[in-house]
């Protein structure tokens, strides 16, 4: 059994997802930290609001290990009830909101959510999903970026950012369990990878120094925070370092050009597919990109002559290209701006804190140019499938 001393050292050293936006509202409490919509939070207003979450959470039965799945549109509210979960030591399952409700409901048996958080547009289908069998036992509404939540579910994001904002004192091992992404196979159903709270954490410094991210940066989330790349190549990191970070569930080419010039964004990822159509917007020559630096891509390569006509019209921007899977948290490879045309069409190399090889059945390299598989060892790696 531990001491009372023992207890409180592994406490003291404890490093988890929640603490992550602790530690940067200590060190820019005035800064801030999220807009969405109409909404802006310094760090330490988001702070205070995922502890009167994360107590309200706690209030209405959800416990350590309690799977929270939600299914939301980019929000505040999303980047608020994610930090939430993990300061409680709850798991986080966020869900495809383009699935349909079968697809739903299985992924809410298979992973045994006790809460479902649902954004405005997706309370009818969620509320469906759940009235055939699941273990759901509360739901909880959330804002979009421009709708309030909800009153058909048993709890309001709104109604909950009242009361005791101090921080709890939870002692959780970084080992803990923070979130179980479903991820496509082609031969079987979803299966849900299993992320530790150290997991997520290795793969944030990950990105952080391949991707030469700082505090500075002021970042654009257009794409869905229920998918890793978003969520955790960058929301994650973003608040880790003390960035501002722009979120919006809009990722059309008008919405995004409009916010890279009026948030002043110096970096931005998206897949390939949208960088293209922000260069064929009529919109794109009238756009004011005096702060864009940082670009990123990930999900397939960017074609050489795209490189080209982003280095043409955009000449500050420097791009990486991000390889992963799921089961790496998610980031396993960088392809860095001096690269993009020496080795165009590469997943570049393995992270810092990632060792990668292309191996034949025997688990032996294979010789360049033979075709083989990918093999990661790091400590991102998934604890295992749920």
């Amino acid at each position: 059994m531990q001491s009372h001393l023992e207890s409180e050292i592994q406490f003291a050293r404890q490093h988890n997802i929640g603490d992550v936006l602790r530690r940067s509202a200590v060190r820019f409490p005035d800064k801030i930290a999220i807009i969405c919509g109409q909404t802006e939070w310094t760090y330490n207003t988001f702070d205070n609001a995922c502890n009167q979450l994360a107590r309200h959470l706690l209030a209405s039965g959800i416990s350590t290990g309690d799977k929270i799945a939600v299914i939301a549109r980019n929000s505040h509210g999303f980047a608020a009830i994610r930090f939430a979960i993990a300061r409680i030591g709850a798991v986080l399952v966020p869900i495809n909101f383009m699935l349909n409700v079968n697809e739903v409901r299985y992924i809410l048996n298979s992973s045994r959510s006790k809460m479902l958080a649902l954004g405005p547009e997706f309370i009818d289908s969620g509320l469906e999903a759940i009235s055939k069998g699941t273990a759901i036992e509360i739901t909880l509404g959330l804002p979009s970026e421009h709708q309030s939540s909800s009153v058909k579910t048993d709890l309001r994001f709104e109604g909950l950012l009242t009361g005791d904002a101090t921080a709890l004192e939870i002692h959780l091992d970084d080992r803990s369990l923070a979130q179980i992404v479903y991820t496509s196979g082609t031969e079987a159903m979803p299966k849900g990878a299993m992320l530790s709270h150290s997991a997520v954490l290795w793969q944030y410094t990950s990105c952080i120094i391949d991707g030469e991210m700082t505090a500075s940066d002021v970042i654009l989330h257009a794409l869905p925070l229920y998918h890793c790349a978003q969520l955790d190549v960058f929301l994650g990191p973003a608040i880790y370092l003390g960035m501002t970070s722009t979120i919006t569930s809009d990722p059309s080419p008008d919405n995004i050009l409009a916010l890279l010039e009026k948030r002043g964004i110096s970096s931005f990822f998206a897949p390939p597919s949208v960088w293209i159509s922000l260069l064929r917007s009529p919109l794109f020559d009238k756009t004011n990109f005096h702060k864009l630096e940082k670009g990123y891509y990930g999900a397939s390569i960017m074609p050489v002559e795209i490189l080209t006509e982003l280095q043409q019209r955009l000449p500050k921007l420097r791009l990486w290209n991000l390889y992963g899977q799921t089961e790496m948290a998610p980031v396993a490879t960088v392809l860095k701006p001096e690269d993009q045309f020496r080795k165009a069409g590469s997943a570049g190399i393995a992270a810092i804190n990632v060792e990668t090889r292309v191996v034949n059945d025997d688990m032996l390299d294979v010789k360049v140019g033979e075709v083989g598989e990918i093999v990661h060892r790091s400590p991102q790696l998934l604890t295992g499938y749920f």
